[in-house]
């Protein structure tokens, strides 16, 4: 036999308290006292009430729902951080629904306003399509991880100073030339500040040095063809001398580091390298690679975190507005493997 829908009349009867009362209850909670939640969550268990989502969407504009636009999915960094985005879930309660942008800005305002349409409460952006301006203009609780965040709230790494962790442990390597690999990355962005570090060291102790800003690609497979011309490129430009490689990314230095060793059959003298995020692949590469690690699961957490609060702002009866910006900067932890000696 089909069973019979709980309805609020049903909890009401079953409490002995009013139907507004009940209502209370699934949307404004903190204005019942403990005693009476508690009474009331018993019945919905004694009951076996399912409550209706999209009602609740329907009655109070409020989805539960956060959205989220990421620009792909190839860089391991972007995956793993959705990952434990997703993971706060258990302490949060919040779902997402997740677009990849692909570096389109028309793409990504048609995601946005397809997100906005499903009463979203918030959005976390870690695209660089469009600028933190227009972002502010939906009116709308946003955090930003990693990308130019002027007019938004955001959590970023220290970039600069991984910058200077990374290149630091390339220079007592006792490498002969170090080489930053990178996109042209804009001054306002976060990321810019692994270049800045990596001049400052080589500026600091009078290191040979190149930095190398070039499309790298936007797939496994363009990006291989950029890291073979990169290989082919420092070896005919310093033959015989200890390359320390500084790669953006750990996807970049798990591609490098595939090509090198295939390239000598094993893992030269010849080359030092260090990757940046600290992503799965960094660990379990073919030589276990060092990285420059963000602390991703702790980034994702305090971009939830923050945007909650925000959110849970918006939704009281006189929300305070917001007159400062947030912007947090989690530090960097530099992990050394077998790729730096």
């Amino acid at each position: 036999m089909t069973q019979k829908k709980v309805t609020f009349d049903d909890i009401a009867r079953y409490t002995n308290f009013s139907k507004t009362t009940i209502s209370r209850y699934f949307n404004d909670p903190d204005s019942l006292t403990v005693k009476n939640q508690d009474i009331i969550a018993k019945a919905l268990v004694d009951l076996n009430y399912q409550e209706n989502k999209l009602a609740k969407v329907l009655a109070n504009g409020k989805s539960e729902f956060i959205g989220i636009i990421v620009p792909n999915l190839y860089l391991d960094y972007y995956a793993e951080m959705l990952n434990q985005i997703l993971n706060t879930y258990e302490d949060f309660g919040y779902k997402f629904l997740v677009f990849v942008s692909k570096n389109s800005e028309e793409t990504e305002r048609r995601y946005i306003q397809e997100l906005l349409a499903y009463k979203i409460e918030g959005m976390i952006i870690l695209s660089h399509t469009i600028s933190s301006r227009e972002l502010a203009s939906y009116d709308i609780p946003i955090v930003t991880i990693e990308r130019e965040d002027a007019y938004v709230n955001s959590v970023n790494t220290d970039n600069y100073m991984g910058a200077v962790q990374a290149t630091s442990l390339l220079y007592k390597n006792d490498c002969d030339i170090l080489v930053h690999i990178n996109s042209v990355v804009r001054k306002e962005v976060p990321a810019y500040g692994r270049i800045q570090g990596f001049q400052d060291i080589c500026r600091e102790h009078n290191l040979q040095n190149e930095l190398i800003l070039r499309d790298l690609g936007h797939s496994h497979q363009e990006i291989h063809r950029s890291m073979l011309e990169i290989y082919e490129y420092l070896n005919k430009k310093y033959p015989h001398q200890k390359k320390g490689l500084f790669m953006a990314n750990d996807t970049h230095a798990n591609s490098m580091l595939n090509i090198i060793f295939r390239d000598h059959g094993t893992w030269p003298d010849e080359y030092r390298i260090i990757g940046f995020d600290d992503s799965p692949i960094a660990a379990q590469a073919i030589i276990p690679t060092s990285s420059v690690g963000q602390q991703i699961d702790k980034i994702a957490y305090e971009a939830v975190e923050l945007l909650v609060s925000l959110m849970s702002e918006r939704k009281k009866r006189r929300p305070k507005p917001q007159t400062e910006l947030i912007h947090k900067n989690v530090t960097p932890i530099l992990v050394r493997r077998e790729t730096t000696g």
